[in-house]
This record gives C-alpha cells, sequence and structure tokens, in this order.
C-alpha cells in the first residue's frame, strides 16, 4: 500500500538544472571554455564531486578570474534565468491529491537546506511538505541512496510504502537502491539521458493524474525496467 511520496528537487519540482548549464555554458564560453554537456551532466542529481565545472574551468583558464567571482558570476546568471521559470507541470497537483488522500509527502535531495526552501517559500509549496532530506543531513548525497533512507524514515514509513519521484539517472539509483517505488520525470536535460531501474517514465506530472500513478505503480511493483 503506497503511503508517502517523496521528490526529488532540481529538475524535478522545478527545472534548475537546464538553466546552470545555460548560465555556465554562457559564462565559459565568454573566457572561450566550452562547457561540453555529456561532462557536466555527470554531476546532475549528484554533487561536484563527480564532476566540478569550475574546476574544470580553471584547469584550462588557470588565472585567468578568481573562482569566487566564477562563482558569483554563475549564481547571478543561473538568478536570472529563474526568474522567469515556473513550476514544473502538474507539481502542486500532485501535492494537492497527496494531501487529500492524507499521503505524507517528502522531499530528498543532493541540494542544500536553504536553496530548497527559499524555493519552496517562493512558490507556496512550503505547507504541503512534511519532510525534507537533502545534503545537510548525510554524510554522501545521490547516487547514495542515503537521503532517500532517512527522507522514508522521517516520514515514518517503509521504502516499499513510498513512491519516488526523480528526474536523474542519478537520483533514480539511489531511490532504487532505498527500495522505493521509482517513477521517472526527466526534464529537458535529463530526457537525453539513459535510466538505471525504475518502474515507469513520465514526460510531465501533468500527464497522469497522481491516483492513476498510484494504480499503476501497485500493478507494476515486480516489473521494473533495469
Amino acid at each position: 500500500m503506497i503511503r508517502g511520496i517523496v521528490f526529488d528537487f532540481d529538475g524535478l519540482i522545478i527545472d534548475t538544472e537546464s538553466a546552470w548549464y545555460e548560465a555556465l555554458a554562457d559564462l565559459f564560453g565568454g573566457y572561450g571554455v566550452e562547457l561540453p554537456f555529456d561532462l557536466w551532466v555527470r554531476c546532475v542529481g549528484a554533487s561536484h564531486a563527480v564532476f566540478d565545472p569550475y574546476a574544470y574551468f580553471q584547469e584550462r583558464r588557470p588565472g585567468v578570474v578568481d573562482a569566487a567571482e566564477l562563482r558569483k558570476s554563475a549564481l547571478e546568471r543561473h538568478a536570472a534565468i529563474m526568474a522567469g521559470r515556473p513550476l514544473r507541470d502538474g507539481v502542486e497537483d500532485y501535492m494537492r491529491t497527496a494531501r487529500r488522500l492524507g499521503l505524507s509527502i517528502g522531499i530528498a535531495s543532493s541540494s542544500r537546506l536553504d536553496w530548497i526552501e527559499g524555493y519552496l517559500a517562493k512558490f507556496g509549496l512550503a505547507g504541503y511538505i512534511d519532510s525534507i532530506r537533502c545534503a545537510d543531513h548525510v554524510a554522501e548525497v545521490k547516487p547514495s541512496p542515503e537521503v532517500y533512507q532517512k527522507a522514508v524514515e522521517s516520514l515514518g514509513l517503509s521504502p516499499e510504502e513510498a513512491i519516488a519521484f526523480e528526474d536523474s539517472p542519478n537520483g533514480a539509483r539511489a531511490a532504487f537502491r532505498a527500495g522505493l517505488n521509482v517513477v521517472i520525470v526527466p526534464n529537458r536535460v535529463t530526457e537525453r539521458l539513459e535510466f538505471g531501474p525504475h518502474l515507469f517514465r513520465l514526460q510531465s506530472m501533468g500527464d497522469m493524474p497522481l491516483e492513476a500513478v498510484i494504480e499503476r505503480v501497485a500493478r507494476m511493483k515486480n516489473s521494473v525496467i533495469r
């Protein structure tokens, strides 16, 4: 029986990820440095420990710009892009429906708490969320399963009682390893990537009501796509 849902954050609730690539590629390009998509995407859903774009830049243009200034410029460009970016389709409908159905709602993210809370406040979503577990709470972020393990524990659920909604291969891998029922909802960056184990794929949460997702998960529990 499904008793809760756990959302990833970046790229799933709001598409911050394509904005990061746009901001970094544009910034680096101004210094004559190309940021290959296939390198940058390694850190999507994970952390810069997997691939650090700033270290990559410094290796190619050492001493051209201070590292702190580079990060500041990237953040400013990202914020400008995000200023006009809406929630992904169906996100608030899923949260509203989950609340009506009496399901617990959590977030499991590789980002920092203040980053997540800022966007939740901006879009008026904080009241839907029962628990957030993120980089502040774990020793290792995704693809380690730790953040999902802590998320379901904080909601008082066993992993099989929760659906994880993920947009990235790293995140889907983490949720699967933690034992959750994984539904992938790739964004315009991650739709090009190959995913590991999951139950099924949605193009958008606007494509299928949450009640129908829960019914489909119940039918497919032993039909993982690998």
